[in-house]
């Protein structure tokens, strides 16, 4: 078990929606990741799952069970939150036995949840020290050993990785998709960090304002973003947005004047888009240096050399965002000095005055490669 579904979830503190009709079936051992930028909702819509905020209006349905009414510890529910919330003066081993001594569960049986929740999540050596003796991921961990000894139907996480520095926050990522690999359980994260949401999400419902933006699969959403937003949040560095005039629509996608060059960009067409302005959008990592298909002539004026990759950012006439390239490696390129680059059409996304997308005509199953073959 460990279904929910959302119906026309609203939520108002006073005269202010902040969440306003959210719909959402998320399906049993899914890993699911709301991601959206500070104040959009995210977190306040994981506290009405779990009952610590009432709903407006709207009903949350878990195992076919309407739960708005419910109190917390009844919803089938266990959340970890982004402050560790242990008891400093308890051991490990008490902290993670503490919702069992609630429920006074018998000794033997909470021996046994807590020293198997602790071996899942190797902290089986540091059962007798306090809190104070644990790394913060190690702290984290006792945490998420509180919520599984519960055994919940459904995991709910917020932001548990940002109080951690970046090394811990990526051996924690990686700890807890293998997490949920062993457990099948349903997860609901929270975070604002798309990475986080790129790496460990089977799918990504991202928040804008109050509403969901869209839904799918990270990659789904990487390569076939519905609007400019979910466009610009999904990807580091953000997508490149430059102006463009449609000239035409064919069988075969969408012409568009760039900068005096037809481009045909293979998206779904339109009525009534011939001679309107649309936005191109273009990733920093699909820009090579050189001629090609789409050509233009930038001037970086701040370069970023990180060794694996060369990060470049150009100021464009009329452009408020600065234009970005991402080059594998140490490329020889300068502040300064003028440069030619290009893109090709088949990495191009369009988007009309409104910020929606025109359709992709991209293959998602085309683009995944198959496993490679171990010699015997």
């Amino acid at each position: 078990m460990g279904q929910l579904t959302l119906k026309d979830i609203v939520k108002r503190f006073g005269a202010i929606e902040v969440v306003k009709s959210v719909s959402l079936d998320v399906n049993e051992g899914e890993f699911i990741v709301f991601v959206g930028p500070s104040g959009c909702g995210k977190s306040t819509l994981l506290r009405m799952i779990a009952g610590l905020e009432h709903t407006t209006s709207g009903d949350i349905v878990i195992d076919g069970k309407r739960v708005n009414d419910l109190a917390p510890v009844k919803r089938g529910i266990a959340m970890v939150f982004q402050s560790y919330a242990l008891y400093p003066h308890m051991s490990v081993f008490e902290n993670i036995a503490f919702p069992l001594r609630v429920e006074k569960a018998p000794e033997a049986s909470i021996r046994e949840k807590v020293e198997a929740a602790a071996k899942i999540l190797h902290l089986d050596q540091r059962l007798e020290q306090k809190p104070g003796m644990l790394s913060g991921g190690q702290r984290q961990r006792v945490a998420i050993g509180r919520a599984i000894v519960r055994e919940p139907e459904i995991f709910l996480f917020d932001e548990p990785l940002s109080n951690l520095d970046a090394a811990l926050r990526a051996d924690m990522r990686i700890e807890l998709t293998r997490l949920h690999k062993q457990l099948g359980a349903t997860m609901i994260y929270v975070t604002h960090d798309q990475v986080e949401a790129m790496t460990m999400a089977d799918r990504i419902v991202v928040l804008h304002a109050g509403y969901i933006s869209q839904v799918g699969p990270p990659l789904e959403l990487y390569h076939k973003p519905q609007n400019t937003f979910v466009a610009g949040f999904i990807g580091n560095p953000r997508m490149n947005m430059l102006p463009v005039t449609c000239t035409g629509v064919t069988d075969q996608g969408v012409e568009v004047d760039f900068n005096g060059q037809t481009l045909l960009i293979p998206v779904a067409g339109r009525d009534g888009i011939v001679g309107s302005a649309l936005s191109l959008g273009i990733r920093p990592e699909h820009i090579e240096i050189g001629p090609g298909e789409a050509v233009m002539t930038i001037t970086p004026t701040v370069v970023e050399r990180l060794g694996q990759q060369t990060i470049g950012y150009a100021a464009l006439d009329g452009q408020d965002e600065n234009f970005c390239l991402v080059l594998p490696g140490s490329r020889g390129i300068a502040e300064e000095q003028p440069l030619q680059v290009s893109f090709s059409t088949a990495d191009c996304h369009l988007f009309d005055a409104g910020g929606q997308a025109l359709e992709r005509q991209v293959d998602l199953a085309a683009m995944s490669l198959p496993p490679v073959a171990v010699p015997a």
